[in-house]
């Protein structure tokens, strides 16, 4: 089975075409949320189509030498990550995006992570309640790719997908994106 969450057009075009081409079939499970859909950041260059892959972890483009945090992400939460990071000049946080949750590419990821320094702060970001999204699935394997626990960062459990006010759910998705960025 595979679990991911894309995050662009051209991720979920070459998932597909990965899925199609594959010499045995897998059962998919694609996180798509409507919201990227018409998201103006979500957007993909015609190269990525044509020379493109699917990328089971996507890097940060920043530069890896004056990184103090890194945040690991998945889905539509990336795209408000990197927003706020562009709005409050935060260029010593990294964004790494996985793509591909089930299985996780351990090596690959392991490898990405190489090029940061030591001593960076690792936080799991996910804008879903804590029992749900990816963290519980992610925690041990994250623990273990980085030799410690990440922080997790995101609302708390819930018995509830969804808080029931749009306002509620703003401020909360504001507090998500200010403790990913904030100073212990």
């Amino acid at each position: 089975m595979l679990v991911v969450h894309p995050s662009t057009p051209a991720q979920l075009f070459h998932l597909l075409r990965r899925q199609v081409r594959a010499a045995y079939r897998r059962p998919l499970i694609v996180f798509t949320p409507k919201a990227l859909l018409r998201h103006p950041a979500c957007t993909s260059h015609l190269a990525d189509f044509t020379d493109g892959r699917f990328q089971e972890i996507i890097p940060d483009q920043l530069s890896v030498e004056n990184c103090r945090r890194i945040l690991l992400c998945s889905g539509k939460v990336y795209y408000d990550l990197l927003e706020y990071r562009q709005e409050h000049n935060c260029e010593d946080v990294a964004i790494i995006r996985i793509e591909q949750l089930f299985p996780l590419h351990r090596e690959l990821l392991a490898e990405v992570i190489s090029a940061y320094p030591e001593q960076a702060d690792f936080r799991w970001v996910q804008e879903e309640a804590g029992n749900s999204g990816g963290w519980d699935h992610l925690r041990p394997l994250l623990s273990e790719v980085l030799g410690r626990e990440p922080t997790y960062v995101g609302r708390k459990r819930s018995a509830s997908p969804a808080v029931g006010s749009h306002r509620v759910h703003k401020l909360e998705q504001q507090r998500i994106l200010e403790q990913a960025f904030a100073d212990s």
